[in-house]
């Protein structure tokens, strides 16, 4: 009886989890349209994500897989950390804003103690069944950034 009830358990909160996912991607949906994704904007975004990237000790293969993009692709991620600016692609703009968010959450649930936060992402977690976040995205891609998100937005009680 109490596998059955942990299953229940489990099943519910697996449910609820994608209801998260799905609410933050319509509400942070937004358009591409308008002055915001300027070539310097995008630029300053790719700079901002390359330090983020830094202070999470990523490799490329991991940074690649973060930003959706191919592991064949290796010298955008270099390209990226010089500064060029991102593609005006919806897929990379909406992964390089969730990101922001995610190091964000970090920051706020850990104010005095930057190791931990920057080692959060790289970290096993029991709440993604002992997988690093990092390691989610990979399996799971842009739901996986949601999904993250969605867990340090709770975790803050937003």
């Amino acid at each position: 009886m109490p596998l059955i009830r942990l299953k229940f358990k489990t099943h519910i909160r697996s449910i609820f989890h994608n209801l998260l996912v799905i609410l933050t991607m319509i509400t942070d949906s937004k358009s591409l349209q308008g002055s915001e994704y300027t070539e310097q904007n995008r630029s300053a975004l790719a700079t901002m994500v390359s330090n983020l990237f830094r202070h999470w000790q990523l490799d490329n293969t991991a940074q690649l897989a973060l930003l959706g993009l191919s592991e064949t692709n290796r010298g955008q991620i270099r390209r990226y950390q010089e500064g060029q600016p991102f593609a005006k692609s919806r897929d990379l703009l909406d992964r390089a804003s969730l990101l922001l968010s995610i190091h964000k959450n970090l920051r706020l649930l850990y104010p005095h103690n930057r190791e931990l936060a920057y080692a959060w992402m790289t970290k096993n977690n029991r709440a993604f069944e002992g997988k690093t976040p990092v390691e989610l995205v990979r399996e799971h891609g842009f739901l996986g950034l949601h999904y993250v998100r969605a867990y340090l937005d709770r975790a803050r009680g937003i």
